[in-house]
């Protein structure tokens, strides 16, 4: 049998998905599932984006250009200039989510070998994009004592070897919802400035900040303009994940050239998902107010949920809509699929995700990344099952 290339075998498995056979059996062994392993919001998509589909009559569903609609670009750009971010259309090149945007990105700007400093614990996915581009991530690790605060830039500056070509960060973050603070964004610049590196930012939660936060855009850090590359999507600020629409911005003309190459050999993105996307940007001002307090319902009883369980610890997050959490378990993998194969509770099971393939650095073994993107009586109902699961869980510690 011909063997499985060494970048196949490589590529680690999702810790968002890889639990799916164990919940897709107790599915079928008739238990309901409660998914807080995954960020598929149950909130509606803008009805503005919906009725453009529906209103569409073409007879061809042709390609795109392969840097998106220039309507779209148009409209992309001043939504980014309505919230502070001075782009033009130009510099925008329209992806097949943010996934492909990031891996563009990657492959664009390093060379195999190359290495990539992302705090931790970051979106596990960034694992896989990285052994695509067969990019090394070197992790520097933010602490749950410390609300996931960024690491100290000496941190950082630590890690940079001749190898070092860019910092990842996810601002709000995912799997934390930590939101950085500018100053610590204006400190970062300082060193990606000094080394001449790559700024890469995931931006794709910038809704979603609460208690009067903001997420400042690494577009907005002044000095490096052409260092910055900016990630975003649809799918979570207008709970559209399956429209497959991102984007990466960047001033770099060299570095955006260089992305088209990429961009054409795949073609072009997803006809309707752009047609879609292009009406959500007139979705109202008070769908996202709305959005913000149900999200901000949903943290407050989920995460004060959590901290009431004995043993338990969940920092408070300050946007998106995830929380990682400190359970008194001796292993997060083996209790994620326990609770899956042996626990119900009124025929209720909670499937999460383990945090332990959010770190690169083997940290995350007793942590759970929490989705909170459930209404109130599912969450309450999840919040039930974890508090019993974990007292009768045999590797309770």
């Amino acid at each position: 049998m011909p063997k499985i290339s060494s970048i196949g075998n490589a590529m680690p498995s999702s810790p968002i998905r890889k639990l799916m056979p164990f919940a897709n059996r107790a599915k079928a062994e008739g238990k309901t599932v409660i998914h807080l392993n995954i960020g598929q919001p149950d909130i509606a998509t803008p009805e503005i984006a919906l009725s453009e589909l529906r209103a569409d009559t073409r007879t061809v569903v042709e390609y795109s250009p392969s840097e998106g609609y220039a309507s779209y670009r148009d409209g992309l750009s001043k939504y980014y200039c309505s919230v502070g971010i001075d782009v033009s259309s130009d510099e925008i090149v329209v992806t097949t989510g943010g996934s492909e945007a990031l891996v563009f990105g990657f492959m664009s700007c390093m060379d195999p070998g190359d290495e990539v400093i992302i705090p931790e614990p970051f979106y596990a996915n960034y694992r896989g994009f990285a052994q695509m581009a067969g990019v090394k991530i070197v992790p520097v690790t933010a602490r749950i004592e410390d609300g996931f605060e960024l690491p100290p830039i000496s941190d950082f500056e630590a890690l940079i070897t001749p190898k070092t070509k860019g910092i990842l960060i996810c601002n709000p973050g995912n799997p934390t919802g930590k939101v950085y603070a500018p100053g610590a964004l204006d400190s970062l610049a300082s060193i990606v400035k000094k080394h001449d590196l790559y700024l890469f930012s995931d931006e794709v939660y910038r809704e979603f900040c609460y208690d009067g936060q903001t997420a400042k855009s690494v577009m907005q850090l002044d000095g490096i303009e052409h260092n910055v590359v900016l990630i975003d999507s649809v799918s979570k600020r207008y709970s559209m994940c399956g429209a497959r629409v991102g984007a990466l911005v960047t001033k770099n003309k060299e570095l955006k050239d260089t992305v088209m190459k990429f961009a054409m050999t795949r073609l072009s993105p997803p006809t309707f998902g752009q047609i879609a996307s292009e009406a959500a940007l007139k979705a109202s001002v008070e769908y996202f107010e709305d959005v913000r307090s149900r999200y901000v319902k949903r943290r407050d009883l989920m995460v004060n949920g959590l901290n009431a369980i004995p043993g338990v610890t969940c920092p408070k997050p300050g946007g998106a809509f995830y929380a990682v959490c400190k359970l008194p378990i001796d292993s997060s993998d083996k209790f994620c699929q326990w609770m899956l194969e042996h626990f119900s509770h009124e025929n209720h099971t909670v499937m999460m995700a383990p945090a332990s393939g959010f770190y690169a650095s083997g940290g995350g073994e007793d942590e759970v990344r929490i989705a909170y993107v459930l209404d109130l009586p599912l969450l309450e109902k999840a919040l039930k099952c974890i508090e019993l699961a974990i007292e009768q869980y045999p590797g309770r510690i």
